[in-house]
């Protein structure tokens, strides 16, 4: 049995909710980045979600995405 598209989207969330717990071991000037990362993972549930099976790689995927976009925001900025 395949999985639905609503555990995936849950994994990606429970990726998310792992990353920050995880910053609590990290230096503090870090742990912003992390949070960051998992707002990141999160910001693209539909859309990641819909195609991929995977939470990580949708996770992962959505946080790529959003590094891009900032990427180019500021290509445009700067």
């Amino acid at each position: 049995m395949g999985r639905s598209f609503e555990s995936v989207r849950m994994g990606a969330s429970a990726v998310a909710d792992r990353w920050l717990k995880a910053r609590r071991a990290m230096k503090a000037s870090d742990q912003k980045y992390a949070v960051r990362l998992a707002e990141m993972a999160r910001a693209h549930s539909s859309e990641a979600f819909y195609a991929l099976d995977d939470p990580l790689e949708a996770a992962v995927f959505s946080v790529l995405i959003e590094i891009l976009r900032e990427l180019e925001e500021d290509d445009v900025d700067g």
